[in-house]
């Protein structure tokens, strides 16, 4: 992760030249070294330029002629992890959950300005800790030092909603963080004594409210050392398996023969790690893409390059091949701890998830048993699977989803969704907080599905209707509670009038007025109301209005637009409409060295690099693939089309019987891929009534269908038993991430060119891109909908002995603008009429089976 690091030399010297160098070609070659003598430093030190450096959680540095191993830890991180205790408990919002409380960067910036000369801003400050074996290098940014005279301050600022007339004390988490700069810094300056100030600030009035500590320097020394000596294990841990695991990592060779290109593939990933580039990978199915991208990431952590390897996928299964990939890597005697986070609402015991003391009894005390139960795990186990945190969670009676999450904090490999590194709500903040100083490679698996989840996670939307829900819930409850979601339901209530169906709007700073107050009276009446019965429903609303503001306080005017309109359910929505979520996803993949994006379907190239913050100097590879390109058909249609004005019964009989030619010439299992629900069941009532006699099997792709129905449809596809021909929806469960091998399908035909439905967002997108200079129409539409196309394509062809057929029932395919957005490996194609499609395909199989 990209942290704060100043390198000081106490006196002026020539230092080691191996050293001056290990620095300047990964810090100065990337712009991030900044040195200084400690004159200059005192000198300047509010306006000292700590420029980001990224270091490992295990560094080396030079001490005389020794190479020193030192482990790095936030002081954030520090005291939260050591010092924590209590309870787990969602129905307190307000100050008591530090990771619910707003950053306040603004607030921050703010009322440090309005602190006079004497008030020096983040500083910057350290301490090195010797041991025997290696040194611990605890470091952060006090928010502030207040100097009057020959006394200093400490400063630690937090912002909250909540009333501050109800904080009697500060958080002892805060206060921890705080005392921890106040030893650092007493010690360097050789102070006798020091004062710690917890300032919290209201968010919405900006009252502020101070807590004093002044503690001598030995009693704030033997609190360090107290603090330092509950962490010492921990840190013996890490340092005695980094070397186990590195000795181990040395020692691997890939785990497979190495397939054409594949060796050139990972000495590309390896090199864009080793240069802290980003990597787009376009990688046909069947490449090996998972292993060509963890191997060298493996060999990458074992040289130093980086901390952390973060492997991120947007469904389950993925993750499972992931996670068979280590495995796979341990029967060579890798040594490397790696976790799996499974989501809460699988994993947690209940029924539903209920996180207090009251519905869960592991709930109770959770914080008091974790830290064993994490050691015991990390002592005894290398592959923190679901079933093995289960096992341990209910030995230690903690909760397995927590259990999961600290996990990470010592794992090689973190395998886990999307979320857990880009969503704004989920996001690991023990990781990717501004204070964490350490150095990732991001794995973006199946990256194509990474822009559609970017734009949605830095999306927010309001629905006036659920105001007046809980308004009516709470009136009797909490009456300004009541008054303040009435300010909020009449300002939108003004909009609804003026919006005939869809408006565009430049600003609504009336409405985030109210909304903030709002979230204030939300903030005291969970405090307040912890058995209210209707809980569920304000934690809901809760949760999507802070979302909506702290989106509305880092939006960027051109990655944005607002708007407002009628829904079809009668309801009056408000929307930020996430239009590029480049910037935001680069402001987590800048915590990391290296991110590699990788799928089969990453083209264009530049719309993705376009959209997923690509830098200039980043890579971008297209594998080579490694099919016979005769064993795969692939047929476009010239007389049929799923326009909207080409939508009737002529055209859905064409289609069914373009989907009878296909299927009869050759029995097995078939796909059909149609744009919506709707048109699916068009085209199914005129095959089954037209052309299915009874012999083999048809399903159909229901909606909303639960994991067991899901398992049933694919079931059907493992036996090969006749012809089977499955009705599905292109984009929806089964058009990608499900690996039928072999015989298991040989063929999908794909009705349409997946252009999302035309709907008024879909007009707003278009129309920003058009505003930043980029073609409208691609970008909103015919890029998403072909993505949809080569996904569903690719549950053909699954490994080098599969064979099968590909039929595109669009004629839009043969225009110039496709035909471009076609893979290499599709440069061989053949165009069929519903008179000749019959014939083509008989003849590819009857060549096949030459």
């Amino acid at each position: 992760m990209t942290g704060r690091f100043n390198i000081v030399f106490k006196k002026p010297r020539i230092y080691s030249a191996v050293f001056l160098y290990m620095i300047y070609s990964y810090h100065v070659a990337r712009g991030r070294f900044f040195c200084q003598t400690k004159n200059a430093w005192q000198k300047n030190r509010p306006r000292a330029r700590n420029f980001p450096v990224s270091y490992c959680g295990i560094m080396k540095y030079m001490e005389g002629n020794t190479l020193r191993n030192t482990i790095g830890i936030s002081v954030r991180d520090l005291v939260e992890f050591v010092l924590r205790t209590g309870d787990i408990d969602n129905r307190r919002k307000s100050g008591q959950d530090v990771n619910l409380m707003l950053e306040g960067a603004r607030i921050h910036r703010m009322i440090q300005q309005g602190m006079g000369p004497g008030y020096q801003s983040e500083v910057y400050l350290k301490k090195l800790i010797t041991l025997d074996d290696f040194d611990i290098m605890i470091e952060g940014r006090a928010d502030g030092i207040i100097s009057e005279d020959d006394r200093y301050i400490i400063d630690e600022i937090k912002t909250l909603y909540m009333d501050l007339d109800r904080l009697k004390a500060p958080q002892p988490v805060h206060l921890a963080q705080a005392k921890c700069y106040a030893f650092i810094f007493a010690e360097e300056e050789k102070l006798s004594e020091i004062t710690v100030r917890m300032t919290y600030v209201n968010q919405i009035s900006l009252e502020t409210r101070y807590f004093h500590e002044t503690y001598t320097y030995r009693e704030i020394a033997a609190w360090f050392d107290s603090l330092i000596e509950s962490y010492k294990r921990w840190a013996h841990f890490e340092f005695e398996f980094k070397k186990i695991r590195n000795e181990s990592i040395e020692k691997v060779n890939f785990p497979f023969e190495y397939r054409k290109g594949q060796k050139e593939l990972t000495s590309q990933v390896y090199r864009t790690i080793y240069h802290g580039r980003k990597l787009f990978l376009e990688a046909p199915t069947g490449v090996g893409k998972t292993v060509s991208t963890v191997f060298p990431s493996v060999k990458a952590l074992g040289g130093g390059l980086a901390d952390k390897i973060f492997y991120l996928t947007a469904k389950t299964v993925t993750r499972t091949v992931a996670a068979e990939c280590f495995d796979k890597l341990r029967e060579q005697g890798l040594k490397l701890k790696s976790v799996v986070i499974t989501a809460k609402e699988k994993i947690c015991p209940l029924e539903k998830p209920e996180c207090n003391p009251d519905a869960c009894d592991r709930a109770g005390g959770h914080y008091d048993r974790i830290n064993d139960a994490m050691y015991d795990l990390l002592m005894h186990e290398d592959s923190f699977t679901r079933e093995k945190i289960e096992e341990y969670a209910l030995k230690h009676r903690v909760c397995p989803f927590e259990l999961c999450l600290d996990m990470s904090l010592f794992s090689d490999t973190v395998i886990c969704d999307y979320n857990y590194v880009f969503d704004p709500n989920v996001y690991l903040r023990r990781f990717f907080s501004d204070a964490s100083g350490q150095s990732y490679i991001f794995l973006v698996d199946e990256a194509h599905n990474l822009v559609e989840r970017g734009m949605n996670m830095y999306s927010a939307a309001l629905l006036k209707e659920d105001l007046l829900v809980l308004k009516r819930v709470v009136k009797e409850a909490d009456p300004k509670l009541n008054r303040a979601l009435g300010s909020c339901n009449r300002k939108l209530l003004l909009l609804k009038r003026e919006c005939e169906s869809c408006m565009v709007l430049d600003e609504i700073g009336d409405i985030i007025l109210s909304l903030n107050k709002l979230m204030a009276r939300l903030e005291t009446f969970l405090d307040e109301q912890e058995h209210f019965p209707y809980m569920d429903e304000v934690l809901d609303l809760y949760f999507r209005v802070r979302h909506f503001l702290n989106m509305y306080d880092n939006m960027k005017e051109d990655d944005y637009r607002i708007y407002c309109r009628h829904t079809g359910a009668g309801d009056f929505m408000i929307k930020l409409l996430c239009v590029n979520p480049s910037e935001s996803l680069k402001l987590r993949l800048m915590k990391g060295r290296s991110t590699i994006f990788f799928s089969a379907t990453l083209l264009p190239v530049k719309y993705y690099k376009d959209m997923l913050g690509a830098d200039e100097g980043d890579y971008e590879v297209y594998a080579e693939s490694v099919f016979d390109p005769k064993k795969r058909g692939l047929f476009i249609a010239a007389d049929v089309s799923s326009k909207y004005t080409r939508r009737n019964e002529k055209e859905y009989a064409t289609i069914a019987e373009y989907i009878a030619d296909v299927c009869s010439a050759k029995p097995g299992n078939y796909m059909v891929f149609f744009p919506s629900h709707a048109f699916l069941e068009k085209v199914y009532e005129i095959f089954e009534r037209d052309h299915y006699d009874g012999t083999g099997r048809l399903l159909k792709q229901g909606s909303n269908m639960r994991e067991e129905e899901r398992e049933e449809f694919l079931s059907g596809f493992k036996t090969n038993d006749g012809t089977l021909i499955g009705f599905c929806v292109m984009g929806g469960i089964f058009s990608e991430g499900i690996d039928l091998k072999n015989d298991s399908l040989i063929g999908a035909l794909i009705v349409g060119t997946g252009l999302p439905m035309v709907c008024e967002e879909r007009g707003i997108l278009k129309e920003a891109y058009e505003m930043s200079g980029l073609n409208g129409f691609d970008y909103a539409y015919r890029y998403p909908g072909m993505n949809k196309v080569l996904q569903a394509a690719g549950r053909v062809i699954r490994t080098v002995d599969d064979t099968g057929v590909v039929v595109l029932l669009d004629e839009r395919f043969l225009l110039p603008e496709y035909l471009k957005l076609f893979p290499r490996e599709w440069k061989d194609h053949e165009r069929v009429r519903i008179s000749t499609a019959s014939e083509k395909l008989t003849e590819f199989w009857e060549d096949i089976d030459a």
